[in-house]
């Protein structure tokens, strides 16, 4: 697919800029990262099957901090939720008309 800029605003007006998107090649899928969920490990390439993996991400450090994301936001949801509860719990939701 090519995209062509047209806008009179950009700096080559007066003539086409084109920009050949490319699918990614299975080379370039071997050289990412991604993050087994099951092991908790970075693996380099799809190694793991799809439901076992995050990613990709371009370095192993980026897949090692979204797993650390991953954690945070859970713990986030889980104090959320069980604030929710008790909020419930108390009566607090129970709407009198």
């Amino acid at each position: 697919m090519i995209a062509v800029c047209r806008s009179p605003t950009h700096s080559a007006n007066n003539r086409r800029s084109q920009v050949e998107h490319r699918e990614p090649k299975e080379a370039d899928m071997e050289k990412q990262w991604y993050f087994n969920t099951v092991t908790e490990q970075p693996e380099l390439g799809m190694i793991s099957p799809a439901s076992h993996r995050m990613g990709p991400y371009r370095t192993r450090e980026d897949a090692l901090d979204a797993w650390k994301i991953v954690q945070e936001r859970n713990l986030k949801w889980e104090e959320q939720d069980r604030e929710w509860k008790r909020w419930s719990a108390d009566g607090s939701a129970s709407s009198e008309k």
